[in-house]
């Protein structure tokens, strides 16, 4: 018999988590499943054309040439007892209905806001706020951006200070994994699975 984390049948009963990337048109939700998944990510993106002018608003993000048109797709093992598996929404105003099926399951989400265009990721903070589902705020570093500190995001925003917030850069995997663990570790003190301390 094989012992330890090489057991087969212990790898079959680990955890599977599922976890939302949501957040405002172009403000990274695909680079940053991309970013931190262990597979090729699904990706469901579309070239922009011109049938979109006057749909999608591409205020701040003018080079942007594709959209996510259902969702992404990618997985992350954390330990041999939990995976993550990460499923990103697409941000146009007219895809929202999709957020409902998605959202079914999830133990939690990151709200990716991109300070140019703050107001982007209102949706999704009133998303998750209305269903009670844990979320955390990851303010996507673009390069060029001004910098804002996290306590004058989560005041523009009005978010709880019991939400979690923090910087990150979205195509960093380092950056990408720290939001996760910290979105995990607020999912586990929601759920009393975690000293509130920590």
């Amino acid at each position: 018999m094989v012992s330890g984390n090489s057991d087969p049948r212990r790898r079959l009963t680990a955890t599977a988590v599922k976890l939302l990337i949501a957040g405002g048109f172009g403000v990274g939700k695909t680079t940053m499943v991309g970013s931190v998944s262990e597979v090729p990510p699904l990706r469901t993106e579309e070239m922009l054309t011109s049938a979109s002018e006057g749909v999608d608003d591409l205020n701040g993000v003018e080079a942007k040439t594709t959209t996510t048109v259902a969702l992404d797709f990618g997985r992350i093992t954390i330990n041999p007892d939990l995976i993550l598996y990460l499923f990103g929404t697409p941000g146009q105003d007219r895809f929202w209905f999709m957020w409902d099926e998605l959202a079914t399951g999830a133990l939690g989400a990151v709200v990716l806001a991109d300070t140019r265009r703050l107001e982007s990721c209102f949706p999704a903070v009133d998303f998750f706020e209305r269903r009670g589902l844990p979320f955390v705020v990851g303010v996507n570093c673009f390069d060029g951006a001004y910098r804002y500190g996290t306590e004058e995001v989560r005041a523009a925003l009005d978010v709880s200070a019991s939400v979690p917030m923090l910087l990150c850069d979205a195509r960093d995997r380092e950056s990408t994994k720290q939001v996760l663990i910290t979105l995990v570790q607020h999912v586990m003190r929601n759920a009393n699975l975690l000293p509130t301390g920590r």
